[in-house]
Parts: C-alpha cells; structure tokens; sequence
C-alpha cells in the first residue's frame, strides 16, 4: 500500500471513464455517435459531439443558457504542457512520505535493540551519580586495555584509581569541591587539604579486559579529627563483590605541611554527607613490623618519582606507593600468586625530588600455599612514608570467592 501509494504521488495514471454515455438526452436509451478526433494547432485533442434536443424535467423543457450548442471552434482549448501542470498532487507525495515513515518507525521500535548490558542503561557515559538518598557516589568503570597486566587481569593499581576516582567524583557531584581536587570551600579558605593515614583492601577477584565494574563509595566519621571513606567494587553483569576498601583520612595544611584538626566549619560542610554504617572491612589491628637492611630479604635502591607521579598537592599519588612497593617483591611471588589483601599505613609525604628505597621480607605460608610480605618505603635516609602488608593466593584462586589460599575449593 505504501510502495503504490508513492509512485501513484509521482506519475498520476488517468483511470478510463467506463460510464456510459448518454447519445440521447430523454427517457429512452439511445446510440453512442462516433467520437471524431481533430488535431488543433496546440497538439490537444477535441471531440464533436452531436446535438441533442433539450432535456425535460417534470414535462417541461429546460433551455440552456446560450442559444445553442458550443462548437469545436468554440470550446475553450486545454492548458499547455508545462513542467508545472506536470508535478504530482503534493498532498498525496506528504501522505505517502508520513505513511513510510510511520511504517519505518513501527519496525524500529519492534527491534530488539536495546542494550543487554545494565550499565550501559544505568550509566551509559560512566559520569557517575549520587544514589540513596544522595549519601552514595556509583560511577562504572569499562577496564581498558592498557589496564590490565600479565595475567590478562586488571592491575591492583587500576582498582586503587578507580578508588581515587570516584572518591573525587563524590566530592564533586555533592557540590563540595572548590579547587578541583578534594577541597571544600572552607578548607581552601583555611590552606587544608585531606590526606590519606591508612588503606586497607581486600580483593575477591581481578576483572579482566572488557569487564564493566560498578564502584559504590560513601564517608563516614572516624575519631574526632579524622573521616573513613569506604567502596565496594562489583561486577556490572553479575553483582558480584570483587573488592572491598576502607581508608581513613585526615587533614593536613597545604602550607607547613603538618595535620590539622577539622575546623567546625569544614565539619559542617561534610557531616552532613556522613553515613552512619560499619567499615566494609574489619580493621586489621595487627602492627605492621618495621624493616632495616638486617630483617629484609629483599632491597630495591633508587626509585625517584617522575614529574607525571605529582598531584595537584605536589606530592608523589598514593597509588604510584604501592608500585614502589611492590618493585621489591620477588618475581617468585609475582609469577605464581596474585595480591589478596593489602594494608597500608602512610607515614610521610614523598616529593619530586626524593629518593627512595623498597623493602620487603616474605613469610611463606606453607600450609596455606600463598605467602604474606611485610613492605617499608622509606627515604635514603632512613625517614619511613609507608609501612604495609600484602598476602598472596595462588593464581586464580579467587574466581571461586573468597576463598582460603590453598583450600580445595571442589
């Protein structure tokens, strides 16, 4: 109906009139004449027709206007054949091109199309936004290619940006961020800035190349100077907890570089955001052990920081830490385990022009088949910026949960 409704709008074909015509005007049926055809200067086509005695209506004859019939010299002649008189009916071409579209549309939206992935729905630009009842920041994360390492999986320090990502967002989307890095307008009035005093993660397991992760964060208060931050990372597909974060935070002037108590104005702006929950991990108490040349069974001299490795603060980002960190690592442990857990504790600042030195003692965990290591990073010259702890499973163990290193998980 559509397809000969556009064309009939584009070349109108003339119907045959199959009526009969009357030869006789009067009551009594009557023969047609034979139809004369005569070309004219104009090229149109005239027909003579025969003259009929005029009709009757109710016994009474009824004369027409003129004294009689009109002859073919007469009869006015057709229009000429122009490109104008030619076009179609545009009416028709509107209703034929309003139908099409109509029908297209119809088809559209019977197509499956929609995407099966919930996050491209939920959050298709990966912006971000605040949800229940705007005390939770939910950004997803597409891992990229250049994320990932040798095991085909996300690296510990691609989940440790997406921690600091996010945590920016939160601020920002909240309305508190004044310079564009963390700081509400109170504490850029007061030079104050937040630092983070201790890092605790706990990974599930690692996603992998083309995976979309959702990370939930939230604050909440900690001791009367110091605010908790935790996440929770999960699968986009299958809601599944891969990793779990929780940091504490203080203050510290941007200027002397010394902590800071949080100024009740500063309070004020971020208290309100605080959500009154319990960690999302169990504060690991445990005192992290203090490493020299004599208890280290592995030293790495010489790390400095590039210029990239500088935020807007001017000091080394926490996440490049535990890359230093891990440079000490032996490749044993590298090679057959992945990072489980992770425990950091952040003594000091690190700046542009420090150099630093990466030291690691390995307590293997023979009946477990993973290992724990005991971390410093310090300045050459004995100044500590971060103690930690890792403890490794075996490759792959994680796809199965949580699960025990070296525990059958059949």
């Amino acid at each position: 109906m559509v397809a000969s409704a556009a064309s009939s709008a584009f070349f109108p074909v003339p119907s045959p009139d199959t009526s009969p015509k009357p030869g006789k005007l009067g009551n009594g049926p009557s023969r047609l004449s034979p139809l004369k055809p005569k070309s004219t200067s104009n090229g149109g086509l005239q027909v003579k027709a025969n003259a009929h005695a005029p009709p009757k209506i109710n016994g009474s004859s009824v004369g027409l206007k003129s004294a009689g019939l009109k002859t073919q010299e007469d009869a006015p002649s057709p229009p000429p054949r122009t490109f104008i008189n030619q076009l179609p009916d545009w009416s028709m071409l509107l209703a034929a091109i309003t139908t099409v579209f109509l029908a297209a549309e119809k088809q559209w939206m019977m197509l499956d199309w929609k995407p099966k992935r919930p996050d491209m729905l939920v959050d298709p630009f990966g912006l971000g936004r605040i949800v229940q009842d705007g005390l939770v920041f939910r950004q997803n994360f597409s891992i990229r290619s250049y994320e990932i390492g040798a095991d085909r999986t996300a690296s510990i320090e691609t989940l440790m940006n997406h921690l600091q990502e996010t945590a920016l967002n939160h601020v920002k989307s909240a309305g508190l961020l004044n310079d564009g890095f963390g700081r509400t307008p109170e504490m850029y009035k007061r030079n104050l800035i937040w630092v983070v005093a201790k890092m605790q993660v706990l990974v599930n397991r690692y996603p992998t190349w083309g995976d979309t992760v959702e990370v939930n964060t939230w604050v909440s208060r900690s001791g009367k100077n110091g605010m908790r931050r935790d996440w929770l990372i999960s699968d986009c597909e299958t809601g599944e907890i891969l990793t779990r974060a929780s940091s504490v935070w203080v203050m510290m002037n941007k200027k002397t570089r010394k902590l800071s108590k949080i100024p009740d104005e500063v309070r004020n702006e971020i208290e309100p955001h605080f959500v009154d929950s319990a960690p999302v991990i169990e504060e690991d108490d445990r005192k992290l052990r203090k490493l020299d040349e004599d208890t280290a069974d592995f030293i790495r001299k010489g790390l400095a920081p590039r210029w990239n490795d500088l935020d807007v603060n001017q000091h080394v980002n926490n996440v490049k830490y535990i890359g230093w960190i891990l440079e000490s690592a032996p490749a044993e442990i590298l090679e057959t385990q992945e990072l489980s857990a992770l425990t950091l504790e952040y003594r000091r600042e690190c700046g542009r022009d420090s150099v630093l030195q990466s030291l690691t003692a390995v307590d293997h965990l023979e009946n477990e088949g993973g290992a724990q290591c005991q971390h410093l990073l310090r300045l050459e010259d004995g100044a500590e910026i971060v103690r930690g702890r890792t403890e490794w499973r075996p490759k792959n163990a994680g796809k199965y949960g949580m699960t025990t290193p070296g525990e059958d998980t059949d």
